[in-house]
């Protein structure tokens, strides 16, 4: 497994930039995220790159983690951003986001979702049916607004990724048949109070290979030359996002292998012009975070060895979801001495499913420190308070200096806002 750069072990301690972790988790408790905001410049430096000076909007997808110190530094990078609910269009606004330079992804978009949106003026609408094409078509009406979108097509194409995350397929429940596509755009264009302004496909996350996308993309061209035919010209294509990261062993795609061959595509149909739009999440902070979490007991039997840490599922739910694989490092390197055994990470939280890697040879000890490797992206984006247990904390990590970007949640919070009702007479 190789390391992210902004995670690197000195005089026998893993730091984060130049802190060391010991010193986060002794600070701040466990469990504990932990994000290295060099990790995230440097992830968008590679997309700055890439872009080569071309009219290139990069919309950070935050559903991967929409902490507002994220949100807030990409927004000072230059990023917009993609958002899949009314209250993602809210963090959006809290970390000073502009939301001209937001595209509102996602299949279920609510009635007020899409008047907030409309009030905000973000840049799109990625439209996933006609049902919700008439919805947007109707509310912008009512406000007398007009509201700017585009067909998120479904090109069925294969991304070669874990079926939970694969989006492109006509078995999945994104986006619009690419065939009827041209029957929706010329629905549109009848409709009240809409400007169409572009195109849009996602075919899936955790894509490292480049001819998942260069398939869409020829469907993507033969679909515009089409609509060019009946008079509806488009301003941008949306490419979505899904470029994978290195959990063990992986070799990702970079962001200029996905755009140089764009580009060349592009040129060589004439259509250069087109504003190119990306959506990605997890390449700009999927190496950017650790989960810290102490090993409480460790438990043999015949069959198995178990290191129970306290963190658990809820913190960190993608091994469970997804079968995903995070590495794991101890924080303090042990002498040689001690033994080394394989072991189960688990949690406390009462589901056989709970548990963060499997089969993992590690030279432990309760009360040692272990770091969850590439746990930036769909971490605590997605952690819960199953089995009542508060939700950790978050570090930013400049240097030499650390920020608390979410305090810890307290037990008395999870139940804040609940309450009794009355006891019924006898």
């Amino acid at each position: 497994m190789t390391i992210a750069p902004h995670f690197q072990f000195q005089d026998g301690v893993l730091h984060a930039e130049n802190i060391p972790l010991t010193e986060l988790a002794e600070q701040y408790g466990t469990p504990l995220y932990v994000y290295s905001r060099q990790a995230l410049r440097d992830a968008w430096e590679a997309y700055r790159v890439a872009a080569q000076g071309r009219d290139v909007l990069v919309c950070y997808g935050m559903k991967a983690n929409s902490n507002l110190a994220v949100l807030h530094e990409f927004h000072q990078l230059g990023a917009g951003f993609d958002i899949v609910s009314g209250g993602e269009l809210a963090r959006v606004e809290a970390a000073g986001g502009d939301p001209s330079k937001v595209v509102f992804s996602g299949v279920g978009k609510q009635a007020w979702e899409i008047r907030a949106a409309l009030e905000a003026g973000v840049k799109c609408f990625n439209v996933e049916s006609e049902g919700e094409l008439e919805r947007i078509s109707a509310i912008a009406s009512e406000m007398g607004r007009r509201a700017p979108i585009s067909l998120r097509v479904n090109p069925d194409v294969d991304a070669h990724t874990h079926p939970y995350i694969s989006t492109g397929l006509k078995e999945n429940k994104f986006g619009i048949d690419i065939a009827l596509a041209p029957a929706v755009y010329q629905r549109a264009t009848q409709l009240p109070g809409l400007d169409i302004v572009g195109v849009d496909c996602h075919i899936g996350s955790q894509i490292t290979e480049v001819s998942p996308y260069l398939d869409a993309l020829g469907k993507l061209i033969d679909l515009i030359k089409a609509l060019a035919d009946q008079g509806i010209a488009l301003k941008h294509l949306d490419l979505g996002g899904g470029i994978g990261i290195r959990y063990t062993d992986e070799t990702p795609l970079t962001p200029s292998d996905l755009l140089s061959r764009v580009f060349q595509a592009l040129d060589s149909n004439n259509l250069g012009h087109l504003q190119i739009v990306l959506e990605p999440g997890r390449s700009l902070v999927g190496n950017a975070g650790v989960l810290l979490t102490r090993v409480e007991y460790l438990k043999h039997n015949d069959t198995k060895n178990f290191a129970i840490v306290d963190a658990a599922m809820n913190d960190l739910l993608r091994p469970t979801l997804y079968d995903a694989w995070h590495g794991v490092e101890t924080v303090r390197q042990r002498e040689t001495s001690g033994p080394i055994c394989r072991y189960d990470v688990v949690g406390p939280i009462c589901e056989s499913g709970d548990w963060l890697a499997r089969d993992r040879e590690l030279r432990i000890e309760p009360g040692d420190l272990l770091a969850i490797m590439s746990a930036g992206a769909y971490a605590f984006s997605m952690a819960s308070q199953y089995n009542s247990r508060p939700r950790p904390a978050e570090i930013m990590v400049d240097g030499t200096t650390a920020h608390v970007v979410r305090q810890r949640e307290t037990v008395e919070s999870l139940f804040a806002n609940e309450q009794t009702i009355p006891v019924r007479p006898a």
